[in-house]
């Protein structure tokens, strides 16, 4: 048995796609509706890394958002800020240039969104990318490497680009909506987690399929696994497709409901959205907002 068999044989997946679809339906039918209220928006908002990721992104972009950032308290005293900004690795130095406030920085690296080039330059690009100023990095595992049971591979280059970027925070993308079925995604949130991954998250926004419901009931219940088994604590964040309040609340109260109180702060949970932001401060002020 090699290393990757025993450890799956430790974190055996028994949920089925069937019964994570029913489970996950249940909950939300029973608590959604106590969480749907303004302290659990503005947490929400608190929990975002306002995200651009667009090839016709410039440093002027990068840099309105991010005086929108500074100069968010006064347009919104009392509410919260956003989590971090997360941006391209060649726009990091901009954000960190302008960011006053004492946010995060987030840089997706390693090939994003695709994971589909060299480990040295995955390597080189988290790197550079925290030497610019990152202090988060956002990388995505190697899907079909991982498809095809390359497990190695993929924990290997997890762990290189974890030694790479020293303190920062190392968030890894499973893209679940490639990875389609519940143990799937259950072994890949494992994998990850064995390998150094801070945060695991479930999509890129690149493609069809992104946070679902179901995706979070899944990688939650393996961060609590494996929060039971080792006393690791690793963060959870839903990305792409979650762009309403109300698909804000809904995996607020998957998260609440599966990992508990003591995941319910921006550095434990966040949300990866462009969109998330203007809703929510739409739900919190009542009526319609266009901020960022």
């Amino acid at each position: 048995m090699d290393k990757f068999e025993k450890l799956f044989a430790e974190y055996p997946c028994v949920l089925t796609d069937e019964l994570v679809k029913k489970n996950a339906a249940d909950i939300l039918a029973k608590h959604t509706a106590e969480n749907n209220n303004r302290e659990v928006w503005m947490q929400c908002l608190n929990q975002i890394d306002l995200t651009t990721l667009n090839g016709e992104d410039t440093t002027m972009k990068v840099a309105t958002m991010a005086e929108k950032v500074n100069d968010f308290d006064g347009h919104f005293p009392g509410v919260p800020n956003v989590a971090a900004m997360c941006v391209y690795p060649a726009l990091v130095e901009t954000a960190r240039e302008v960011l006053t406030e004492p946010i995060g920085i987030a840089a997706v690296a390693g090939g994003f969104p695709a994971s589909q080039t060299f480990i040295e330059v995955k390597v080189a690009e988290a790197a550079l990318a925290v030497e610019a100023g990152a202090t988060e990095i956002d990388i995505v595992i190697s899907i079909g490497k991982f498809l095809e049971g390359n497990y190695q591979e993929v924990y290997d280059e997890i762990s290189e680009i974890k030694a790479a970027i020293r303190d920062a925070h190392l968030k890894v993308i499973l893209e679940t909506g490639a990875l389609k079925t519940a143990e799937n995604i259950y072994k890949a949130s494992i994998l990850a987690m064995a390998a150094g991954a801070d945060f695991i998250k479930t999509s890129t926004g690149k493609i069809a399929v992104n946070a679902t419901p179901e995706a979070t009931y899944v990688m939650c219940h393996a961060i609590k696994d494996w929060h039971t088994k080792t006393g690791q604590k690793v963060c959870y964040k839903p990305a792409g497709g979650v762009s309403t309040t109300d698909e804000a609340v809904q995996h607020y109260t998957l998260v609440k409901e599966i990992l508990g109180e003591q995941w319910l702060n921006n550095q434990s949970f966040r949300f990866g959205a462009s969109r998330l932001a203007n809703n929510l401060l739409s739900s919190i002020m009542g009526e319609d907002v266009k901020y960022f």
